[in-house]
């Protein structure tokens, strides 16, 4: 009995020993055996897909073979280790090895999108939308239910995204991408106001980024936004209206056609500052680190007016005197190739707009509409305010008091 056991034993090792040694070699040969294509392909992983259904969906492809023993594989070897979603390239001559080692390096294929400094949101929900790569989730909404989507409800969404280049992979969503550069800005915000000047004439945080905004769109010369900022602090602080044109334009919203005339100056909105005294009630555009830093750290001066010299740079006066004689050299004498900000930057699919001043030739491009829906949602409402009195220092009341 006890030799029958032995044998039986010896026999079971044996088979053992025998069925061990088949597994090791048929997953060695599924570990070496190369891809099935001819070209470069890409293999998507989705969201919550696993290793096993992976190779069984390569296998039903004829991309490879023994799925199951590269099941039994990852099951022993790697199954603490996830399967990164997003898309995988496969090379002709690569083998399942390689493919897995990409997995378990998590070597997706990065994708990018880009949002520009001084889009409106409008233009971040159509970068966004026309972006293929990305998991669309947002057509069909408001902005308000785009926010509440976010987390954030009752934020109107205006200036509240950083502009920058955001890598993503193949299955991440927009409303993810949104989160990102809404995080983003609060970090950079915070982080500028906590190194801000002293005395300045904001309340919070978000009367800075509304500042910086202003800024963002009066100029693309870095070197002329602490100057600018410091103009309008300046008016701010001497009771003078800003009387800025990209306020005025971004309240008119698609009823801009790209011609600023008078009558638009004088049309009370809650963001026109030839009409309300201080700033108006958002943000007017995106705004980079630059110009929230230039708002929080204008630079010091006497200038309280500025004109575009029609290169992109402003000349910035004292008096009214002086800055009337800016604008008849440089606004009504205008160059033919005159610009009020510098030439964009080429930005994939969406270049950025260019803000025309008062007196703008009426060929000039107009930049969308600020709301992104057929039937926008009524910006933030404000009662006009009766513009404060000139300080004493002022010349004539009945000469344009703008900046510009």
């Amino acid at each position: 009995m006890r030799r029958k056991f032995l044998l039986l034993l010896e026999t079971g090792l044996v088979l053992a020993g025998l069925l061990f040694g088949f597994s090791a070699w048929k997953i060695h040969s599924a570990l070496d055996q190369s891809l099935n294509i001819t070209q470069e392909e890409m293999l998507e992983v989705p969201k919550g897909t696993t290793p096993t259904r992976t190779f069984y969906r390569l296998e039903a492809d004829g991309v490879i073979k023994d799925a199951f023993w590269l099941r039994v594989y990852w099951r022993f070897n790697l199954a603490g280790q996830p399967l990164h979603s997003g898309e995988y390239r496969m090379q002709p001559g690569m083998t399942v090895e390689g493919l897995i080692d990409s997995w378990k390096r998590g070597d997706v294929v990065q994708y990018s999108v880009t949002l520009v400094e001084g889009w409106n949101f409008h233009q971040v929900r159509a970068a966004l939308a026309r972006d293929e790569k990305l998991q669309q989730t947002l057509a069909g909404l408001s902005d308000s239910q785009v926010m509440e989507k976010l987390g954030h409800p009752g934020i109107f969404p205006e200036g509240r995204f950083f502009p920058d280049t955001y890598s993503f992979v193949r299955g991440m969503s927009d409303i993810e991408l949104l989160k990102t550069a809404y995080e983003r800005l609060d970090e950079v915000l915070a982080r500028e106001w906590n190194q801000r000047a002293a005395d300045l004439p904001y309340a919070d945080p978000y009367q800075a980024l509304i500042m910086a905004s202003l800024v963002e769109k009066e100029t693309g010369v870095p070197q002329e936004r602490g100057q600018i900022a410091g103009v309008f602090v300046r008016r701010m602080a001497l009771g003078m209206l800003l009387q800025t044109d990209p306020t005025v334009i971004y309240g008119l919203g698609d009823r801009y056609s790209g011609k600023l005339t008078r009558a638009h100056l004088k049309e009370a909105t809650p963001y026109n500052t030839y009409m309300i005294s201080g700033l108006p009630p958002t943000p007017i555009a995106m705004v980079g680190r630059e110009a929230i830093h230039a708002a929080l750290n204008p630079v010091a001066g006497s200038s309280l007016y500025f004109v575009a010299r029609g290169d992109g740079s402003h000349v910035f006066s004292d008096d009214l005197d002086a800055h009337n004689n800016a604008v008849r050299e440089y606004q009504l004498k205008r160059r033919a190739d005159y610009r009020s900000s510098p030439a964009p930057a080429t930005v994939p699919e969406a270049p950025a707009p260019q803000t025309p001043d008062t007196n703008s030739a009426a060929d000039e491009a107009p930049i969308p509409a600020a709301a992104p829906n057929p039937d926008p949602e009524a910006l933030p409402q404000v009662a006009p305010q009766e513009p404060p009195a000139a300080p004493a220092a002022e010349p004539d009341a009945t000469t344009p008091q703008s900046p510009q």
